[in-house]
């Protein structure tokens, strides 16, 4: 996929833990892990605006987008679905 997760970089920047994190926001550590490594699919509003109120940031510093192959692929399996 070509959305990528930068949740680790906001975290040493703000010299905060996953767990610390965790806490803050109100998510378990092993979804906040699947989110931070990318292996998400998905995430849902409520919990990105808790990440950006607790690390002070927006979306954009939490989640890019880099185009490439992964985008070809992501199309080919959406249409092989439908």
């Amino acid at each position: 996929m070509a959305i990528r997760v930068t949740l680790d970089r906001m975290l040493l920047e703000r010299r905060m833990s996953l767990t610390e994190l965790c806490d803050r926001v109100g998510i378990t550590l092993a979804n906040l892990s699947i989110l931070k490594t990318g292996k998400a699919k998905a995430v849902r509003f409520s919990t990105l605006n808790a990440l950006c109120r607790e690390l002070n940031c927006q979306p954009g510093d939490i989640l890019s987008w880099e185009p490439g192959a992964d985008d070809e692929a992501d199309e080919k399996a959406e249409m092989a679905a439908e």
